[in-house]
């Protein structure tokens, strides 16, 4: 059994026991977490979507909460002596997805 959900603006087909990473939830590691956008489910036989999917929930915990890796943010204009160096780094969490519940 499989679900699609929505969360941080990004969606995210889930089954249960994969880990994720989406945009940091709020919480410290070892809360639980429940995704109710759910915007489709898929079991054995049957393929629920849309208006079908009133009160299914996806539950999941939060491994660890943490940051990407650094990108560079470089910004230049030719012939003007303009040039800008900034670093970011992405936060993010880690979510084990323990069960989809119809």
């Amino acid at each position: 059994m499989y679900a699609i959900i929505k969360t941080g603006g990004k969606q995210y087909k889930v089954s249960s026991g994969d880990e994720i990473f989406v945009e940091k939830l709020a919480g410290e590691a070892g809360d639980k977490v429940e995704f109710d956008q759910v915007l489709a489910v898929a079991g054995d036989e049957d393929f629920k979507l849309g208006s079908d999917l009133s009160g299914v929930k996806v539950s999941g915990e939060i491994v660890k909460q943490g940051r990407g890796k650094k990108i560079r943010v470089f910004k230049y204009k030719p012939k003007k002596g303009y040039r800008r160096t900034q670093g970011h780094r992405q936060p993010y969490s880690l979510v084990r997805i323990e069960d989809i519940s119809l």
